[in-house]
């Protein structure tokens, strides 16, 4: 299967400089999973900008 980066980089919301994963999503999702994390695109912009990819900070953010 062919990587969509360029294509993911038009909607991806991380602001963590020097990201390696950034636009590749398979190994963004995969990296965020073995931290207990959710990954920035699923955070609201604001809420992103923490940096904090907590499960409780992702329901904190969807009242």
């Amino acid at each position: 299967m062919e990587c969509k980066k360029e294509r993911n980089l038009e909607f991806c919301n991380c602001t963590y400089q020097g990201c390696e994963k950034k636009g590749v999503c398979c190994d963004c999702v995969q990296y965020h999973i073995k931290l207990g994390q959710i990954p920035a695109c699923f955070f609201p912009d604001d809420v992103e900008e923490t940096f904090d990819r907590s499960i409780a900070k992702f329901i904190e953010s969807q009242r």
